[in-house]
């Protein structure tokens, strides 16, 4: 991006209404354009990877591929690329998820736009930027923000990817298109949900599910 270019935003939403009216605001704004527009993470790979915008703005919660693994995917190739999350939903989980994928950011869907379209300017400046409610919530290492206060939740103990398998099974995906989606074997999938009810000391895939939503993991 060169000097007085306008900051080139790809925005991320499964709900349709939303997402076209917030690029119909962040166009009338001089210094940003909208280079595209994805409605799941899985699409949204692809356009990041045609259009390089210069910050994501994207929801959390969408059908198929996760969207921070999504995030972890672009950013293995497209360093300069920003992920700025925007979400209707705030719990720690999806906080910490954030943060491991290396977000710019992470802001509320209840902000005004013109709180939202400055956030988009302070990420593209390299500034973190996050809602207050969820600010509040963090403190500042040397490694970068982290929740305040570690939860003494069995979900701690699980990996990224096996995060990634607890959403999906709460989501009610089979594991056909559980292994499609994560581009592993069914054998595989099998395998991590075997690890999964090990680790949370849980008996089938309907507690996983339970677990899930009461974790905050699977958002309705």
């Amino acid at each position: 991006m060169g000097v007085g270019d306008p900051i080139k935003v790809l925005l991320v939403d499964d709900h349709e209404v939303f997402r076209e009216g917030l690029s119909a605001q962040l166009q009338l704004e001089p210094d940003m354009v909208v280079v595209g527009e994805a409605c799941d993470a899985e699409t949204a790979v692809e356009r990041i990877l045609e259009t390089e915008p210069d910050i994501v703005l994207s929801d959390i919660n969408m059908p198929g591929l996760c969207v921070f693994s999504a995030a972890q995917t672009v950013q293995a190739q497209l360093p300069h690329v920003r992920f700025l999350f925007l979400s209707a939903f705030s719990n720690d989980i999806l906080i910490e998820q954030a943060i491991q994928a290396k977000a710019w950011g992470y802001m509320v869907k209840g902000e005004s736009f013109s709180t939202i379209s400055q956030a988009v300017r302070e990420v593209n400046r390299g500034w973190l930027r996050y809602s207050s409610e969820i600010r509040a919530r963090l403190v500042d290492t040397p490694e970068g923000p982290r929740l305040a206060e570690e939860t003494t939740s069995h979900v701690h103990r699980l990996t990224g990817r096996e995060l990634e398998l607890l959403r999906y099974i709460a989501c009610g995906m089979s594991v056909k298109e559980i292994a499609k989606v994560m581009h592993i074997s069914s054998k595989t999938v099998d395998c991590h949900k075997t690890n999964l009810m090990s680790k949370l000391d849980l008996h089938n895939r309907v507690d996983l599910a339970r677990f899930a939503y009461r974790e905050g993991l699977a958002i309705p």
